[in-house]
């Protein structure tokens, strides 16, 4: 079996590729830059893939920065609201996973994997409606059904908090490379190390991150 995994050298994604290539004969990942403000994501991404000697496709597919509105690519203050969506918060960059998935869908084919693996989860999703086991569902039927295939989309974080994720990550024997390699700090901040790893410490992201952390340790105790 083959898998492939939508990598962004984030938490989650990191996770999500220790998990995967001690399952799967073969894993390969697949990187999008979108325009985000900050590269130090995509930088990680690549030095996590070199570390653990996987293939990276990195697609460039910066228009999507034409076409939304999001704090993560303005790098305006991501601790606000959404400009045309009160509801979700300002990082959220509409139809990114949709886009992500189906590049990634149409990529799988290509290197025949019949595994795609994303780390979305809808018990610590940030707000974004994109990351619900409603919606990677419906993603996976719609894709299948237009390409004739039979591809499984596995979120294996679905119903993990971060706590939850840390301790995967763990068990895993992948918890040292997320703590200080993986990145997923909205201000792209490498130059604060903690414990649970490098941000601001302040962002939405590094905030969720830190919780995370803190439950696990107590989860250890």
């Amino acid at each position: 079996m083959k898998a492939l995994v939508i990598f962004s050298g984030g938490q989650d994604s990191t996770t999500c590729l220790g998990w995967a290539l001690n399952r799967f004969e073969e894993v390969e990942c697949i990187c999008f830059s979108y325009g985000q403000t900050h590269s130090i994501e995509v930088e990680q991404a690549q030095k996590i893939c070199n570390t653990m000697n996987v293939k990276l496709k990195l697609i460039r597919i910066d228009f999507l920065n034409e076409l939304v509105v999001s704090a993560l690519t303005s790098g305006k203050d991501v601790n606000q609201k959404h400009e045309l969506n009160k509801e979700l918060p300002a990082s959220w960059v509409p139809n990114r996973n949709a886009l992500f998935l189906v590049l990634a869908h149409s990529y799988a084919q290509k290197i025949g994997a019949d595994k795609l693996i994303i780390g979305v989860s809808q018990a610590d999703y940030s707000g974004y409606p994109d990351c619900r086991e409603e919606f990677i569902d419906s993603m996976e039927k719609t894709l299948n059904s237009a390409s004739n295939t039979d591809i499984e989309i596995i979120s294996p974080l679905m119903f993990r908090n971060k706590a939850q994720t840390f301790r995967l990550a763990e068990e895993e024997n992948i918890l040292d490379l997320v703590i200080n390699e993986s990145h997923t700090c909205y201000n792209g901040d490498r130059k604060h190390n903690h414990a649970w790893g490098y941000g601001c410490d302040n962002c939405p992201a590094c905030k969720l991150r830190k919780k995370g952390y803190q439950e696990f340790i107590g989860m250890e105790d």
